[in-house]
C-alpha cells in the first residue's frame, strides 16, 4: 500500500498531466481519501470523496456502479461526522440505483441495504433496522450461503443492533457464532476474525464492567 505521501503525489501528478476529472485522478483521490479515512483524518478525507462524487456524476451520470460506489463512501464519512440524516439519504440513493442495476438480490444492493440499516439504527430506529438486517442475512443467505463473508458481517450487524435494543444474550449468542464461522473458514489470523474478536471481547467487556 502506497503511502500517504505517495498518493497525494500521484494524485498531484494525475492532476498535472490528466486534469482533475479524469476517471484515473478521481480514482487516486479516492485512494488518498481511503487511506487517510483509515488514519481517522475525515476532515481531509471528506473533500476528496465529495470531489471524486461530484466528478463521477460529470462523467458518467448518478446511476454508473462507480458513482454510487464513491456515494457511499462519502455517506459512510457524513455519518461518523455525524451526519447521519445526510448519510441515510445517500444510502437510500445507493440502495435505489443499485437494485436498477442488480436488482434486488444483487450483492452489492445487499451490501447497500445493509450500511443503510445501520444508519437507521444509529438514527433511533432500531426496528426498521432489524427488520432490513433480518431479511438481508435471509437472501445472502439463501443465495451465498451461511458463511459468505457478507452473510457474516450481516449477522455481526445484527448482533451489535440487538445489544443496542438490551438482547444481551442473542447478542453474545450470534456474535459467538459469527467468529465461529470466520475462524473455521478464513483462520485465527484473517482480519475479518480478528475483528470479530475484537468485537466479541469489546462485549464482554461492556458486559462485565
Amino acid at each position: 500500500m502506497p503511502s500517504l505521501e505517495q498518493l497525494e503525489a500521484l494524485v498531484a501528478e494525475r492532476q498535472r498531466r490528466l486534469g482533475d476529472a479524469h476517471p484515473e485522478t478521481l480514482t487516486t483521490m479516492l485512494d488518498l481519501a481511503e487511506a487517510l479515512w483509515a488514519e481517522g483524518r475525515l476532515l481531509r478525507a471528506r473533500p476528496l470523496e465529495e470531489a471524486v462524487v461530484a466528478g463521477r456524476r460529470a462523467l458518467y451520470g448518478d446511476a454508473h456502479p462507480d458513482t454510487l460506489k464513491a456515494i457511499g463512501k462519502l455517506a459512510t464519512t457524513l455519518g461518523q461526522q455525524g451526519d447521519l440524516t445526510g448519510a441515510r439519504r445517500l444510502q437510500e440513493d445507493v440502495v435505489a440505483g443499485m437494485r436498477a442495476l442488480y436488482g434486488a438480490e444483487g450483492r452489492d444492493t445487499l451490501r447497500a441495504i445493509n450500511n443503510l440499516a445501520g444508519t437507521i439504527a444509529a438514527l433511533g430506529d432500531v426496528e426498521a433496522a432489524g427488520a432490513q438486517l433480518n431479511a438481508t442475512i435471509a437472501t445472502l443467505r439463501r443465495i451465498f450461503g451461511e458463511d459468505d463473508g457478507d452473510t457474516l458481517t450481516a449477522r455481526g450487524n445484527l448482533a451489535a443492533l440487538l445489544w443496542q435494543s438490551g438482547e444481551h444474550d442473542d447478542a453474545f449468542a450470534l456474535q459467538e457464532a459469527v467468529l465461529a464461522s470466520f475462524r473455521r473458514t478464513r483462520g485465527a489470523d484473517d482480519p475479518a476474525t480478528r475483528n470479530a474478536q475484537a468485537v466479541l471481547d469489546g462485549t464482554l467487556h461492556e458486559a462485565f464492567s
